[in-house]
């Protein structure tokens, strides 16, 4: 495992937004797990997430590319933060853009934030975590609609391996690259923060221990999704 993934898990520990336990998610289910990157509130906490996402981003699609699109709301900060990273990590400017969830008819007038979209541009698409992918949905029309556009990819800081809402026995990731074409890819997936975490003490926690081990094996038993891509 790539030491960036290995420091991710513990920098989502030490921010608290990777929280072990019971948890009633959107979706109904129970999880023994969640993330919640709106916890990212510090400057210091964006400039390291933002660096995260730029070295996934860069391994995962490369350089070819010249916008990072974030969805509104949580994707907006995401996409600043990494635009700024790739450009300290990588020495390339990338440009940022996000959607409003109403268009503006006034000044700054309509649907995006940041830079326009224009024909030849290739976009990335960045979130926190996908478990339905309904933002894909309301966004990749908002993308297409601005011109010819070539999508390279979708990064998310978490892969929660777990079917996603349509029950086809595939993760949300999986499903996403079916319907839309293009690949999607985490920082880290649940497995490998089990890998790191299970009955390793971090500041004077087990955060993976035994019992929390036995839910994540009952759950995924239930929702997980045999091979991901």
């Amino acid at each position: 495992m790539e030491q960036y993934k290995q420091d991710f898990i513990h920098f989502m520990v030490d921010s608290d937004v990777l929280r072990f336990g019971e948890f009633t998610l959107k979706s109904g289910r129970k999880s023994p797990f969640f993330m919640n990157a709106g916890l990212y509130v510090t400057g210091s906490q964006l400039m390291q997430l933002g660096e995260y996402y730029a070295q996934a981003i860069h391994t995962n699609f490369g350089d070819d590319f010249d916008v990072l699109f974030g969805p509104a709301y949580k994707g907006i900060p995401l996409s600043v933060a990494t635009v700024i990273a790739y450009k300290k990590l990588y020495n390339k400017d990338i440009r940022y853009c996000s959607n409003r969830k109403e268009a503006k008819d006034h000044g700054d007038a309509g649907i995006l934030l940041g830079s326009p979209l224009k024909d030849g541009d290739r976009v990335v698409m960045i979130e926190d975590v996908t478990t339905s992918g309904k933002s894909i949905q309301e966004t990749f029309p908002i993308i297409r609609a601005q011109g010819d556009v070539e999508i390279k990819g979708l990064m998310v800081s978490l892969n929660r391996c777990e079917q996603g809402l349509s029950q086809t026995g595939k993760s949300a990731l999986q499903e996403i690259e079916e319907q839309y074409g293009f690949p999607a890819r985490a920082i880290v997936s649940m497995e490998e923060v089990t890998e790191v975490l299970y009955n390793k003490e971090i500041d004077g926690r087990v955060l993976i221990d035994d019992t929390i081990k036995a839910a994540l094996d009952a759950y995924y038993a239930e929702y997980g999704v045999k091979k991901e891509a």
